[in-house]
């Protein structure tokens, strides 16, 4: 992981159905890496939901700490409904980050969250699921970019092979 720019942390996640989806997100938004603590997704691992078959190109690791060999430049971004979170709209994505997201049926670790460079909160009503989230904040990333590419051959590129729409001069 010494060369990612974007790490994905899930903390003791439970849901296999989740850890598919983000893995889809990582893929969509180009994460470097996605990795987890805990034993509940190793234990659910057998029903693979990653449609995508992002596993394949980037690295789900179990790890003791998600906080343990992190390059130097590289800021640490807990997302959770914590007091004294920044509301995401207005946080500023680091270039380098590990984006920390708490289980599906609890938080980000008190430790953690203090050795957090940055705590960011969604505003919703309730709280998404774990996926929902992850693809939240990595768009929220991906929309702050300055050089976000506008073509229609980026489109035809990245999209479903069976999406061929086109909108029509009016």
């Amino acid at each position: 992981m010494k060369d990612a720019s974007v790490i994905i942390g899930l903390s003791n996640p439970k849901s296999p159905t989740n850890i598919g989806a983000v893995l889809r997100a990582a893929g969509c938004y180009k994460a470097d890496a996605v990795i987890y603590t805990g034993t509940r997704y190793d234990k659910a691992a057998k029903f693979q939901t990653d449609t995508k078959k992002m596993a394949q190109t980037i690295p789900l690791s179990g790890v003791e700490s998600m906080l343990d060999n992190l390059p130097k430049d590289m800021k640490i971004v807990c997302v959770d409904f914590a007091e004294g979170a920044t509301l995401l709209p207005h946080f500023q994505h680091p270039d380098k980050a590990i984006y920390i997201f708490g289980p599906e049926d609890g938080s980000i670790s008190q430790d953690v969250a203090n050795r957090a460079d940055h705590v960011v909160y969604v505003p919703t009503v309730g709280c998404m699921n774990l996926a929902a989230s992850v693809n939240v904040v990595l768009y929220d990333r991906l929309a702050k970019q300055e050089n976000i590419i506008q073509s229609d051959e980026y489109i035809r590129q990245n999209r479903d092979n069976k999406n061929n729409l086109r909108v029509s001069a009016k």
